[in-house]
Parts: C-alpha cells; sequence; structure tokens
C-alpha cells in the first residue's frame, strides 16, 4: 500500500490545499485528491515539484507498506 503524506506536510508547514496548488502550479482539484489520498496515478513532475517547494526528499511525502504490514496491523486492532 502507498501512503500519501500531503496532509500531513502541509499540516507541518501550515499552509492551504489551494496555497500548495497556486505555489507548485498543478490544479486544486490534484491537490485535494492527494490531500485524501484518492489519487489513482502519480506524475513524476508532480512529485519533483513537491520535493522542490518542501525541500524533502521523496520519502517525506510518499511511504510504502507491504501488504503483510497491513494485514498485521489490522488483525492488532481488531482484538
Amino acid at each position: 500500500m502507498i501512503k500519501i503524506k500531503i496532509a500531513e506536510m502541509l499540516g507541518k508547514h501550515k499552509m492551504s490545499r489551494k496555497d500548495l496548488a497556486e505555489a507548485i502550479g498543478i490544479r486544486e482539484a490534484t491537490v485535494g485528491l492527494l490531500y485524501k489520498e484518492e489519487i489513482k496515478r502519480l506524475e513524476v513532475e508532480w512529485l519533483d515539484k513537491l520535493c522542490k517547494y518542501f525541500n524533502c526528499d521523496l520519502t517525506d511525502i510518499i511511504d510504502y507498506y507491504p501488504d503483510s504490514e497491513i494485514v498485521k496491523e489490522q488483525i492488532k486492532k481488531s482484538e
């Protein structure tokens, strides 16, 4: 599973989705989909712009969790 951490980055930098969209030149609706983690496709260009804007690594924006870790976490929550 891929986790997109745009909401975390916006909170950390105290900015709105609209501000981010204007700053990096992508549509506000796209930033909204990233924020809600509902985006179906990521453009390398967007990731590049985000990393440059936030002066961060890609791992600050997205994380990967193997499915086995997700299943283990869900089992822990249900116990």
